[in-house]
């Protein structure tokens, strides 16, 4: 059995059909911020267990033999709205989750962290980031993936067999969809303000990768032999893209299925952000892993299952994290106020 933590997000909603199909039995450990409903048509292939990474029963390791750690916050805003919920989702959760598998026995763990941690700001020299580049992290978020990756490589033995995938941005269609991810945010754009803006002229690098392809390496690593991914770091970019190149991209996408009054707005005014190109080719010859969809047709898939699953209503909240955690939060303080919304 595998062990997907997080399993009923953004990715985890793609992963673990993937490995339902591939024979695999599953069972989704995860908070349900964001509800069940995209894993609805699995029915006994997957099991969903509730429960916070901070609070954890190793009784959910029942009978597992290889973890796949997607659980955590996601992005910048999150972090920084909690930054001590960040750290200790992202990385004391990791830590005792790790110790755990470690001490049942799981060999086999690969862990969702983020290039992000390659990022030094627009300023920064241009260069290509390798897995044996120095980092220097500076947001929570960042920070938070890279500590948790120090306390995994420190893990690492015979016993114990950690790799740690550090993913692009992420883009395209989930049936737990978000917009606030950059490929995906410029095609709601484009469909609802037929518009796309772009600041900073558009210069910023970003390292890109479809969201079925992380899906993807995540199988092969915890599919590989152990003497090739033991406390190894890989990064997951399918390519880098300057973010004007990206708009044309996705402009021309949308044209392709008849979405064609889209303008692209070149703002030259602000450069403080992020730009980074980060080199994915270590997993390519080390795991002969290859990154399959590029950004057109991702875009083209996106707009069609979008279409198909009714899910145009591009502001509803539950589509960013940032908007739906700190909304939840609201709620919480306002229920333990006024109790039950119709019952006593």
């Amino acid at each position: 059995m595998i062990l997907v933590t997080g399993g009923a997000g953004y990715i985890g909603c793609i992963l673990v059909p993937l490995l339902a199909e591939k024979g695999y039995s599953v069972r989704v450990f995860d908070k349900l911020f964001f509800g069940d409903g995209g894993l609805k048509n699995l029915g006994k292939r997957c099991e969903i267990v509730q429960g916070d990474l901070r609070d954890f029963d190793p009784q959910i390791l029942d009978g597992v033999s290889a973890v796949i750690h997607l659980a955590g916050l996601s992005n910048d805003p999150t972090a920084e709205y909690n930054p001590t919920a960040n750290h200790e989702m992202n990385t004391v959760a990791t830590d005792v989750l790790a110790r755990r598998c470690k001490e049942r026995g799981i060999k086999r763990f690969s862990f969702a962290t983020t290039c992000s941690i390659y990022d030094l700001g627009f300023a920064a020299e241009d260069f290509m980031r390798t897995e044996e580049s120095e980092v220097e992290p500076r947001a929570a978020y960042a920070t938070s993936n890279y500590e948790a990756e120090r306390i995994l490589l420190k893990l690492a033995d015979d016993n114990f067999h950690p790799v740690l995938l550090r993913q692009g941005t992420v883009f395209g269609w989930s049936p737990r969809m978000r917009y606030d991810l950059v490929v995906n945010t410029m095609m709601k754009d484009a469909l609802m303000k037929g518009a796309l803006r772009v600041d900073c002229g558009g210069e910023m690098w970003r390292p890109l990768v479809d969201i079925e392809d992380v899906a993807r390496a995540h199988i092969v690593c915890i599919e590989a032999p152990a003497e090739k991914i033991k406390g190894r770091i890989f990064n997951i970019v399918q390519k880098n893209y300057r973010i004007l190149e990206l708009a044309h991209h996705v402009k021309r996408a949308l044209a392709d299925l008849g979405v064609t009054d889209v303008t692209i707005n070149v703002d030259y005014s602000h450069f403080n952000t992020r730009s980074y190109r980060v080199d994915g080719t270590l997993i390519r010859r080390e795991l002969g892993f290859e990154p399959k969809i590029d950004v057109q047709t991702s875009v083209r898939n996106m707009l069609t299952q979008i279409r198909e699953n009714k899910q145009m209503d591009f502001m509803n909240p539950r589509y960013y994290n940032i908007q739906w955690m700190s909304l939840l939060d609201e709620m919480e303080g306002v229920l333990k106020s006024i109790g039950g919304v119709f019952t006593l």
